[in-house]
């Protein structure tokens, strides 16, 4: 059937004013999946088993809870009247806040996202091998707008990606907000759980490299605001000049990152410290936060994580 009823499919934004996925997408085998209630183009192709989706499918039914999906709508509104994750989000609760939550899922449990995630991403690496990975999905609960006896329904609206065991400290594999949700801010959210859960594994990390152009521009502009935050807020001795050595490490960022960030920002100096060190100007740092009247407030707040679900939570000091 390729035509869902009214009371199923609540149409997003229209297609043509969706965001536009990146161009050079061929031999879609999935053109459009409903998520939930809401309809919305697919990016790259992905790996569905053939025997259930067939080689070409105009739109695939997905569960907004757990991801399992059909190319039939009658099996699908039958699933999901009995989903065993409507109630709550598979994993573990690690963050909660406002309406919105972090759980972690090891991936040797399911597969189901990361089949739905390359649909947007066009990285094979998100699908093969998640036996190695943890995955941490970004979940969004309404507030109710008027007092009511029906609880809220649930919206996992992205995920980031870890290794298990990384030899290069990457605190992050992939990343993804589902297109619906894009533009919000919600993308900070997920970075900022990454480095706090590097920081609780005592580990100065950041995202596996190389990024791409759309993830560069996303994380500039994350670290930016994460050392503007901690610079301005930084007492030191000095007052106006601060190594970028000591950023680095109090923001628990790796100094490579801190330096291509700051460069960016145009607030090094052109004179050195007697040690050698390159020197940033607080003076510059204010003024460019100014300009650009940034939000410094911290994406996730540190006392909102459940400390007793983190795996190896541990409290160390750069």
């Amino acid at each position: 059937m390729s035509i869902s009823p009214p009371s199923l499919a609540r149409i997003a934004p229209p297609l043509s004013q969706q965001h536009s996925p990146p161009k050079g997408v061929a031999n879609q085998r999935v053109h459009h999946v409903v998520l939930g209630n809401i309809l919305f183009k697919a990016w790259y192709p992905s790996y569905y088993p053939e025997e259930l989706v067939g080689k070409e499918v105009e739109r695939l039914y997905v569960c907004q809870w757990c991801f399992k999906y059909s190319k039939e709508i009658l099996p699908y509104l039958g699933h999901l009247k009995a989903c065993s994750c409507r109630e709550e989000p598979p994993g573990t609760l690690i963050y909660s806040k406002d309406s919105y939550a972090i759980y972690e899922i090891d991936g040797e449990e399911d597969q189901n996202l990361s089949l739905f995630a390359k649909l947007f991403l066009d990285n094979k690496s998100v699908f093969f091998d998640v036996i190695g990975f943890y995955y941490y999905i970004l979940v969004h609960t309404p507030k109710p707008t008027a007092p009511t006896s029906f609880p809220q329904t649930h919206q996992i609206v992205g995920f980031f990606s870890k290794e298990k065991m990384s030899w290069d400290n990457n605190n992050l594999a992939c990343i993804l907000i589902f297109p619906p949700w894009q533009r919000q801010g919600l993308g900070k959210i997920l970075m900022g759980a990454s480095y706090e859960l590097s920081k609780r594994e005592g580990q100065i990390g950041g995202p596996e490299k190389p990024l791409s152009e759309l993830g560069k521009k996303g994380y500039y502009k994350f670290w930016q605001a994460r050392l503007a935050r901690n610079i301005l807020g930084m007492k030191t001795k000095t007052k106006k000049t601060l190594s970028i050595e000591a950023v680095a490490a109090q923001c628990w960022l790796s100094t490579e990152d801190a330096m291509e960030a700051l460069k960016d920002m145009d607030v090094i100096e052109s004179r050195k410290r007697k040690d050698g060190g390159l020197v940033i100007s607080k003076a510059r740092i204010k003024e460019w936060v100014q300009n650009r009247d940034i939000d410094l407030r911290p994406p996730v707040d540190e006392k909102d994580f459940i400390e007793d679900n983190i795996r190896s939570c541990t409290t160390v000091e750069p």
